[in-house]
């Protein structure tokens, strides 16, 4: 059942996304009057279709071959590559008989979709939900290898990154990464110290899942109602110190000790005020004991309508700023980001086990501005290829040739299929380690 809902999740997302792209090129084709021969979710490859129709003189259609889809446009080197339509006499309805700058817009016009509705995503998210985290003020971190190999500790709680302050807690592994941080200044009981960050670690940073947790103090919020330990005498704000004689500082600590416990009973030392008390407590056959830990420093802000919009318009701003550095570091080899790189798979793997309007509208978004972004890299067969040599006849007054724009669409198409191996090939490595 979890497998369905994430393969769902990803094919309507995909979906979703890939039609509100075309649809911006299809939408300002028609504006212009140039005639839009065929518009595709999915490929048809062969052309064979699982369903098609015509309307408005475009053939629409979904493909059998779930990667992508696409808007051929009449008159237009793209990816179908119909070098016989290019050798005729051009057309007025066609693409490369119109002005440049309406060439220009055709070609932005799916990369405008995808910003306009990551915004209005981001808008209706802020006037639902709202904008929740963890502040870093005050967060304490529970470290992996990776970070303690650095030199950060567990209970460490971060002050800066360079010159920068933290707020969002969640956000720092990738703030750590995305500013090529040199120094880490951090609260480390009552003292400060700063810890220097190897620069070509970068690339571990990057790849490491969960390098900074939550350090989640063992300190009971509620025992719950009807569980083995609703008459074990704990109350809410019992630390929890030890675990059959071995101390325990955070809730992670406990973990291993409690599993390796499963169905038995423990003697734990709980710390109550000023008192140091010793309760009997049960373990379940999962390694748990029924209990809710106090979680720190959440924070959540409310929007109206109208408060939302700038907020949605912060969110998409600060979400295609993160994206551009990571990009900045896949294009350096040193950091090994190339190795982050991922598929649907990847994709699949991001989305929740059960179904969740707010998580899907969240991971929604970032895909919409993912999609834009990489589509305004200067790669032919991209549309940021299109844009840049639409650009250069705008500046230059000169319209690249028709043998220039075939090569270099059969260049582009290859470094985008190497990119969708090395997609498949990272993912495949990931399963299988």
């Amino acid at each position: 059942m979890v497998i369905f809902i994430k393969i769902l999740q990803v094919i309507l997302a995909l979906s979703v996304l890939i039609i509100i792209h075309e649809f911006g090129h299809y939408l300002w084709a028609r504006l212009f009057k140039i005639r839009v021969e065929k518009f595709y979710l999915f490929f048809d490859l062969g052309g064979k279709a699982l369903a098609r129709w015509h309307w408005g003189g475009t053939e629409f259609g979904i493909g059998w071959l779930p990667f992508g889809g696409y808007c051929k446009i009449a008159g237009m080197i793209d990816e179908s590559m119909d070098l016989e339509q290019m050798k005729q006499e051009p057309k007025p309805w066609e693409f490369r008989s119109h002005p440049a700058w309406q060439r220009l817009l055709v070609m932005a016009g799916g990369v405008i979709n995808n910003f306009i509705f990551a915004i209005l995503a981001y808008i209706a998210i802020m006037a639902i939900w709202g904008q929740s985290y963890i502040a870093n003020q005050g967060s304490r971190i529970y470290v992996d290898e990776l970070a303690y190999e650095m030199g950060f500790r567990s209970g460490d709680e971060i002050l800066r990154l360079d010159d920068y302050v933290p707020e969002n807690f969640g956000m720092l592994q990738a703030d750590l990464a995305r500013r090529s941080v040199h120094k880490a200044t951090v609260r480390r009981g009552s003292d400060t110290l700063d810890i220097y960050i190897d620069q070509a670690r970068i690339g571990e940073i990057i790849n490491d899942p969960m390098m900074f947790d939550l350090a989640i103090p063992f300190v009971v919020d509620s025992v719950m109602a009807g569980g083995l330990n609703a008459g074990s005498g704990l109350r809410r704000g019992d630390r929890i110190a030890a675990i059959d004689g071995q101390s325990v500082e955070f809730v992670q600590d406990s973990r291993a000790l409690l599993a390796a416990r499963s169905s038995q009973e423990v003697a734990t030392e709980v710390v109550r005020g000023a008192d140091t008390l010793g309760l009997p407590v049960q373990v379940d056959s999962l390694g748990r004991i029924g209990v809710f830990m106090q979680m720190p420093n959440v924070h959540t802000r409310r929007y109206n309508l109208l408060e939302a919009i700038p907020a949605g318009w912060q969110m998409a701003g600060q979400s295609i700023g993160g994206y551009l550095d990571d990009l900045r570091l896949l294009a350096r080899p040193s950091t090994g980001a190339y190795k982050s790189v991922g598929s649907f798979i990847a994709i699949g793997q991001v989305f929740p086990d059960t179904w969740d309007w707010y998580r899907f509208l969240n991971i929604l978004a970032l895909l919409s501005i993912m999609l834009g972004v990489m589509n305004l890299l200067p790669i032919p067969g991209l549309d940021g290829g299109h844009i840049l040599f639409t650009l250069y006849e705008i500046i230059s007054g000169r319209k690249p040739g028709e043998k220039f724009l075939v090569a270099a669409q059969m260049i582009g198409m290859a470094l985008i299929f190497g990119l969708m191996f090395l997609a498949f090939g990272n993912d495949i490595s990931r399963l299988i380690h």
